[in-house]
């Protein structure tokens, strides 16, 4: 099985939507494999604890509240990651909405434009922040958390779509400007997860994916395994693009149980 202790052990990884989910899986588990992990969300609160419980079992962990869709507030978390542990090896773009949930000419307009600051912009705001830093450490790693929405559409998810397909020609554009410096950028795809995203799809009752039974989502945990896998060099067959979890292979090659 492939050594994600050696990548992630002394690095420091920025993760945004941390406050629950697979951001707070992630940020558990890294920190279990010795990285020193910056937590980020809108919610403070709720990353202070989870830092601090962190750090009570052993772990290094800073937190701060940040809104993704305030690229000086991005600006600020990346600096704060560099202040607090010298660099900054990794990123992950992990922040995202769901709502609207509504077919599109029954959408609020405004929700809809909160979905773009949020899903792509922020992905764009954290990625604008981080590589700059990463170049002059002469490398790093971003993975961006995508969707199968990003090719694929649903009835009702047209905010949720759109964002992901630009954050996969995000990944795909940026490994082509930074893939020879020693920047390396990829998705995770990870399929239906049970997080809090999950039941408010369920609560929507719109398209297939709301009539999914709570056990039908694999557990953050599991992502927060692929996610280390992705820090290492067996994973570099997938830069540029998306890591899809759902397949056979990458489920074994992240160490994961079979679907």
């Amino acid at each position: 099985m492939t050594d994600t202790t050696s990548a992630l052990s002394g690095r420091s990884i920025v993760i945004t939507g941390a406050s629950r989910g697979i951001g707070e899986a992630t940020a558990r588990h890294f920190a279990q494999l010795g990285a020193r992990v910056t937590l980020a969300a809108r919610s403070g609160d709720a990353i202070t604890r989870i830092a601090d419980e962190i750090r009570a079992a052993g772990g290094q962990a800073t937190a701060r509240a940040c809104d993704v869709a305030d690229h000086a507030a991005v600006a600020g978390l990346v600096a704060h990651a560099v202040d607090t542990f010298g660099q900054v090896d990794g990123l992950i773009n992990n922040a995202a909405v769901i709502d609207p949930i509504a077919r599109l000419a029954d959408s609020d307009p405004a929700t809809w434009g909160r979905a773009m600051d949020i899903n792509i912009k922020g992905v764009y705001h954290g990625m604008h922040a981080a590589i700059p830093v990463m170049l002059d450490q002469g490398g790093g790693t971003i993975i961006n958390i995508s969707s199968g929405a990003a090719t694929g559409v649903l009835e009702g998810w047209t905010a949720y779509c759109a964002t992901k397909a630009a954050v996969l020609s995000l990944t795909r554009s940026s490994h082509l400007e930074y893939g020879d410096q020693g920047i390396r950028v990829m998705g995770l795809s990870p399929g239906t997860v049970a997080t809090q995203m999950q039941r408010e799809i369920k609560a929507s009752g719109i398209n297939p994916v709301s009539t999914l039974d709570w056990e039908d989502h694999i557990p953050p945990e599991w992502v927060a395994r692929a996610l280390a896998f992705l820090f290492t060099p067996a994973a570099d067959e997938w830069l540029g693009t998306d890591f899809i979890l759902k397949t056979p292979e990458a489920r074994a090659a992240a160490g994961l149980p079979p679907a």
